[in-house]
């Protein structure tokens, strides 16, 4: 995208695998220094164009562990510039039954841990002349129903809150904005849209007739955090391919 990051540094939570990888190798390639961080270490280390991520053992959740991660990053290269908080997810469960320990641990994984780390971020960003920019990864979940994930969604939901109010009490030194991300094709999209069937069947409903790919995400924090997007903050930004078929086309109404 011709984005130069040369001399910045960002943190990337879950780029250890999936679209938090690319992510991490996108930013590598366009010049940063990158810490990525994850409860386990990559078999091959993270890396792009000759350089390589800095992988530091974090759980997001725990908000000592976000602030060491962030602690590392300045004590490694001086400040930091960027935080993409992409670590998340949930398994399914039926809302009626899961228990309050599980409730908490997907509201902590992908509400609460960005938060802790954002002030963390935010501490060290509006300290540095030309302030920082975190980007949060947010999901369609967050405005439509999200059955068998419905904390997740209630999570993601408050994610895109969060960034809008943190965009306007934390500028101008410190831009915040979330992607809305649809479905994504990675590793796991196979078994977790039902095969290559299944894959095939939603990607021919989607108007770009195919789910994001984890490199679309990248293209997208690149361009949020970086001085194209200057004046960009408190913004949802919606990476999904024109968004899902509505279900009423499918019931003859349309």
């Amino acid at each position: 995208m011709g984005i130069d990051y040369t001399g910045k540094v960002a943190i990337v939570t879950g780029g250890t695998k999936g679209t938090g990888k690319v992510i991490a190798e996108s930013l590598l390639a366009a010049g940063a220094h990158v810490v990525i961080c994850g409860r386990n270490a990559p078999d091959i280390p993270v890396s792009a164009a000759g350089r390589e991520a800095v992988f530091v053992t974090a759980d997001v959740r725990d908000p000592e562990q976000g602030k060491r991660l962030v602690d590392t990053a300045v004590e490694l290269f001086g400040r930091l510039d960027l935080l993409v908080n992409n670590a998340g997810g949930s398994p399914n469960a039926d809302a009626a039954t899961s228990s309050p320990r599980f409730a908490e641990a997907i509201l902590r994984l992908n509400l609460l841990g960005p938060l802790y780390l954002s002030q963390s971020a935010c501490l060290v960003m509006r300290g540095q002349e030309t302030g920082g920019a975190i980007v949060n990864i947010a999901s369609v979940s967050a405005a439509r129903p999200s059955p068998g994930t419905a904390v997740y969604g209630a999570a993601k939901a408050g994610l895109v809150s969060l960034t809008r109010s943190l965009g306007q009490e934390w500028a101008p030194a410190v831009r915040v904005n979330a992607i809305v991300a649809g479905m994504i094709r990675t590793e796991a999209a196979l078994d977790h849209y039902g095969g290559a069937e299944g894959l095939a069947r939603i990607e021919a409903a989607l108007p770009q007739g195919r789910m994001a790919a984890p490199r679309d995400i990248a293209n997208a924090v690149l361009f949020l955090g970086s001085e194209m997007a200057a004046h960009v903050t408190g913004a949802a930004l919606e990476v999904h391919g024109g968004g899902e078929r509505p279900p009423f086309l499918e019931q003859g109404q349309g």
